[in-house]
């Protein structure tokens, strides 16, 4: 506004003074109290602009500046989880994987430890039986050697009654031989 005025006297001749008072006077404005009140407010802007308007904005640069760091830093740590979450992924599914071998080694083992165990017994239950047949084979021929011996004592002690006579030993010998022949050929 005041550069119009300046402007208006600047134009005007020699009566700019009057002129510029008249317009003064017509529009009831006070040259002196504008004057005063335009550097009033170029201090007061001034005073504003060093002490508050500044430090506002230097504070809503510093704050905008923490923001997109923060933001950046959200991104940051939101890409480290998803590869966070993508490696704790694959090593779940590595110890998955080898505690299936793991289990399937074990139950291999444990099935030819079976197989084995049982492969054992069969042979330990194998000797078992060889030898009770072979202790009862041997129980059998002690007891028919034993049977035959009493049955030719008998038959001796019985032929003896029958004739009533006395045998020599000889005839006794044959006679048992004879016996015994009979009964191993029966």
């Amino acid at each position: 506004m005041s550069s119009l005025f300046l402007t208006l006297a600047a134009t005007t001749p020699a009566d700019g003074d009057n002129a510029l008072v008249k317009i003064t006077q017509d529009f009831g404005i006070n040259l002196p109290s504008i004057l005063a009140q335009m550097v009033s407010f170029s201090v007061v802007a001034y005073v504003l602009w060093k002490f508050a308007f500044k430090p506002v904005m230097a504070t809503l640069d510093e704050r905008q500046k923490k923001i997109a760091s923060g933001l950046q830093y959200a991104e940051e740590m939101k890409a480290k989880l998803e590869a966070a979450q993508q490696a704790s992924e694959a090593q779940l599914k590595e110890a998955q994987v080898k505690a299936r071998d793991i289990l399937a080694e074990a139950q291999k083992a444990a099935k030819s430890f079976a197989e084995k165990q049982q492969q054992e017994a069969v042979e330990r239950s194998a000797a078992l039986m060889a030898k009770a047949q072979e202790s009862i084979e041997l129980e059998k021929k002690k007891m028919l050697a034993e049977a035959r011996t009493e049955i030719a004592r008998l038959v001796v002690a019985t032929t003896q009654r029958v004739l009533s006579q006395q045998l020599s030993e000889a005839d006794r010998a044959r006679y048992n031989e004879a016996a015994g022949r009979e009964l191993t050929n029966a």
